[in-house]
């Protein structure tokens, strides 16, 4: 069976496609700052025509010197191939680890939703009755909560407390993932449901296995496939989410880069018109990683359904 899936997966040109995407964006951003000669919150100054940078020996220039103005939105040239943004700092290099964030975001959001809604879903499924009845009407409740609304309220309650910008991101991700897990919890029991009804779960119950092996050894591995497609396209969406809080002010907190935070300078509309090389950059990184991690997600999908099409 695996060995048919994943000759299905590889003749999907589309999928082969978004690895390599993804494979792109990820090197880029996890080696691309090691080639980089700036770091993420360099700035550059001009003074008398002579640029220098916050990392070089600050006696020797002087910040305060009123002839000394912050490089900002620079245009494009051979030392900054994507110019500056509007603090002075390299947009090249602001791109490269604001992946590294966005990335981080979304595989550690992805990963607590698994966690709970394969916990819970699996308990739900199993034991049913009351407990699927209580963990199910949870379910119901989290799938109503407003995502955006809780968002807006958890930035203002850090932003009260004083949160240092630093642990922000760990809030973000964490609520993040703490609200996205009903449907994988929705999943795993309805698949648990049908398959603990097979008679290899039977077989199980009379040879006395306990209910937890049942679970991690018999009735999650089954329900791998569905979830490994989900968490696929779930990267694409979180990413996504994150780069929507950030436009709006309450995602990964300045100076942090993030993809996200990074094409929220679009809200000038001067920058908007006049300085594309700011907002269009992270703009296509979001969009060519998106792109990618659905590709893969729907060869995936369709790799493992067995009624599906073949690729030829």
């Amino acid at each position: 069976m695996g060995k048919q899936v994943w000759k299905r997966f590889l003749k999907n040109k589309l999928a082969l496609l978004g690895i390599a995407l993804i494979l792109i964006m990820t090197l880029f951003s996890v080696f691309g700052p090691i080639f980089s000669p700036y770091g993420e919150y360099t700035i550059f100054f001009v003074k008398d025509g002579v640029e220098f940078n916050s990392d070089e020996n600050q006696s020797e220039h002087g910040y305060s010197d009123p002839g000394v103005t912050v490089l900002v939105k620079a245009p494009p040239s051979s030392k900054h191939l994507l110019g500056t943004d509007t603090d002075g700092r390299d947009v090249l290099t602001r791109l490269m680890y604001g992946g590294r964030v966005s990335l981080f975001v979304g595989f550690v959001v992805i990963a607590i939703e698994l966690l709970l809604g394969m916990t819970l879903g699996g308990i739900a499924g199993y034991y049913g009755g009351k407990i699927d009845g209580l963990i199910m009407r949870i379910v119901d409740v989290f799938y109503c909560i407003p995502t955006l609304p809780i968002l807006l309220i958890l930035s203002s309650v850090m932003i009260t407390l004083q949160v240092k910008q630093e642990y922000k991101i760990y809030g973000l991700m964490l609520s993040l993932g703490f609200l996205g897990w009903s449907g994988i919890a929705r999943l795993v029991r309805g698949q648990i449901l049908s398959l603990r009804e097979q008679e290899y779960m039977v077989a199980t119950e009379t040879i006395g296995l306990p209910a937890r092996k049942k679970i991690i050894r018999h009735l999650l591995p089954n329900v791998m496939p569905q979830l490994i497609v989900f968490a696929t396209l779930g990267l694409g969406s979180v990413i996504l989410m994150e780069s929507t809080l950030s436009y709006l002010g309450i995602g990964v907190p300045f100076p942090l880069a993030s993809w996200g935070n990074m094409v929220n300078t679009v809200t000038d509309p001067i920058i908007m018109r006049n300085y594309m090389n700011i907002w269009l950059p992270p703009g296509i990184c979001i969009l060519i990683t998106v792109m990618g991690f659905n590709f893969i997600g729907d060869g995936l999908r369709d790799a493992f359904d067995p009624k599906g099409r073949r690729f030829v």
